[in-house]
């Protein structure tokens, strides 16, 4: 890891779907007068983690990485904690209707794919939002299937711990080595110097930044353990992709980073206090 990186700031990555016909005229008050008009929920440009989800009575708590974004043009996109989600959704008054769309196919473990299917059923179909101070629950008309949100905080760049969660080449996302997932960590520090994890041993170098790049210098200061070979094969991937100039895309608390070929990571910021 010998040659500096660089990191250049370019506008947020975050795939997203189209949230169509916002409800601009408002819906209809229940129980305050037939003329009472309800405004709409202040969904746009709000981020929000998943806590729990409800699907036929049976709840479930989300893993690390769930969560529903609201962008400002009125698209919407959602993860599980592995995949990301898409849908079509219209808001009148306090009735949101999602329409799911496609999503990524990454392999995940069990559990997660299967919360991921009852995140995607609980966030379809038309369903009342109740919105309190910094939660939103999202429950179906039966009330059988609930979403409960909390609003989530944008992550900085620096001074975040950044969980390594996926892996791009090119257009393609894929999931980490089976057995490897969870260690991998990138922290930029407010004292000019990089730390964090590769999969298997913590690694630590210096570093420059300006107003758009950040500057890696080497050689990186490494541990020496041995690991597992799923570990040991994501630490190579990661080495190897730090050794060269790279590009990052911030978008509240995803982090993304490209070489110059496409190959790349994708990073998730860990909650305050599980660094």
């Amino acid at each position: 890891m010998s040659k500096p990186r660089a990191l250049v700031v370019l506008v947020p990555l975050l795939p997203a779907l189209l949230l169509t016909a916002c409800g601009t005229e408002g819906g209809r008050g229940s129980g305050s007068g037939a003329d009472t008009v309800s405004p709409d929920l202040p969904l746009a440009g709000t981020h929000w983690t998943v806590d729990k989800v409800t699907v036929g009575g049976n709840a479930s708590d989300a893993p690390d990485g769930a969560d529903v974004a609201f962008e400002e043009d009125g698209r919407v996109v959602g993860r599980g904690g592995c995949n990301t989600f898409n849908a079509t959704v219209t808001v009148k008054g306090d009735i949101l209707t999602a329409t799911p769309g496609p999503r990524t196919g990454m392999a995940c473990s069990d559990d997660r794919m299967r919360f991921e299917k009852d995140l995607v059923k609980a966030f379809s179909g038309e369903l009342k939002g109740t919105l309190e101070n910094d939660t939103l629950t999202l429950t179906s008309p039966d009330g059988r299937n609930v979403l409960a949100l909390t609003a989530e905080q944008p992550a900085p760049l620096r001074g975040t711990t950044w969980k390594v969660d996926g892996l791009l080449s090119g257009k393609t996302a894929s999931s980490l080595p089976a057995g490897s997932e969870g260690k991998a960590r990138i922290v930029l520090g407010e004292d000019g110097k990089v730390t964090g994890n590769l999969g298997c041993n913590n690694f630590s170098a210096t570093a420059k930044a300006d107003a758009t790049t950040l500057t890696v210098e080497g050689p990186a200061a490494t541990t020496r353990m041995m690991c597992t070979g799923p570990q040991m094969k994501l630490e190579t991937t990661l080495y190897e992709l730090l050794d060269g100039p790279l590009t990052y895309r911030l978008d509240h608390r995803t982090l993304t980073l490209t070489d110059a070929s496409g190959e790349g990571l994708t990073a998730t910021a860990e909650p305050a206090g599980r660094a």
